[in-house]
């Protein structure tokens, strides 16, 4: 397993998650890998989302169209 150091970590920052941490019963390095782990794996098309929450596993059964990707818009004026 690989290890992660973060630096300069504000005081706020820091009392927020040991906090958050303690809520969820856990170390705050438990709490960050969870953080960390969950930021990652968040699908990136908000359809993927709707049908891991509200999906068959759920009751439901959805069915996203197939759509390609676009570019984004150049906002430049």
């Amino acid at each position: 397993m690989a290890s992660l150091s973060v630096r300069r970590l504000d005081d706020e920052t820091l009392e927020l998650l040991r906090v958050r941490a303690a809520r969820h019963g856990v170390s705050m390095e438990e709490e960050v890998r969870r953080i960390i782990h969950q930021a990652v794996v968040t699908p990136e098309r908000v359809g993927d989302l709707a049908v891991e929450f509200f999906g068959e596993a759920h009751g439901a059964s959805l069915e996203l169209p197939e759509r390609t990707p676009h570019e984004p818009l150049e906002l430049d004026s």
